[in-house]
């Protein structure tokens, strides 16, 4: 039976565990250190498997691992598991992920963890083996992204309960929309509206109210979302 899936970096940062027995979350990170710390000091020309450490079953449970790129990818399994069987396992798992992400490598695993840990789980499921066949997997995968394109494809569409009879006036009335908006989401009154519209003449949209509004804002803050992480790495893991 398979304990743990772990996979790190060359720099002992997890990028994917899955644990099929409970520990406690800083037992699990104990557990990752000291799997680091086994396998990273080993040399590329010595077989791929040895002994469980201490937090995770000692000379009870084996760890079966390989080394691609910037990843390791480590198989903790009791001694009913195979290692050869184990190790082209893990070569199944890891050419799958670069038939889907086409030249799979450590970002794939930060961005698409989701997607990742669904492949995993096509391969492995309660610590039991369930497919081996790279076909079959990516049939699956296949099977479920079609799904998922029709699902968002056949979006409902929401009926808004707006006031000013908006549902004919919306193409023949703009400066009615214009004051829902203003008075929903700025806040304003009906009266600080139509005074705002009779000092503009109705020339001010909402965009660019909104926008003024929001200007200072936007100015004292930075965004960080897609920055890649600086230990990561985009070498891909299969050449």
């Amino acid at each position: 039976m398979i304990e743990a899936i772990l996979v790190f970096n060359n720099h002992g940062k997890p990028r994917l565990t899955r644990f099929y027995q409970h520990y406690p979350e800083d037992v699990q990170h104990q557990i990752i250190r000291e799997t680091f710390h086994l396998v990273s000091k080993r040399d590329d020309s010595v077989c791929n498997f040895l002994e469980g450490g201490t937090l995770i079953g000692g000379s009870d449970y084996k760890l079966i691992y390989r080394h691609y790129a910037t990843l390791y990818f480590v198989f903790c399994v009791d001694s009913s598991e195979s290692e050869l069987g184990i190790l082209d396992l893990i070569q199944v798992f890891v050419e799958t992920l670069d038939k889907c992400f086409e030249n799979v490598c450590e970002l794939d695993l930060i961005f698409h963890i989701d997607k990742v840990h669904y492949i995993l789980g096509e391969l492995v499921m309660g610590g039991m083996v369930l497919e081996t066949n790279m076909t079959e997997i990516l049939t699956r995968i296949e099977d479920q992204n079609k799904l998922e394109k029709q699902e968002s494809i056949h979006i409902p569409t929401l009926k808004l309960d707006l006031p000013f009879n908006l549902h004919p006036a919306i193409a023949s009335s703009k400066q009615k929309l214009t004051q829902y908006w203003r008075i929903r989401v700025l806040g304003r009154s009906p009266e600080e509206t139509q005074a705002v519209d009779s000092s503009n003449n109705g020339g001010l949209s909402p965009g660019k109210e909104f926008n003024n509004s929001n200007h200072n804002s936007h100015n004292s803050s930075t965004s960080t979302i897609g920055e890649s992480p600086s230990s990561a790495s985009d070498i891909t893991l299969l050449k």
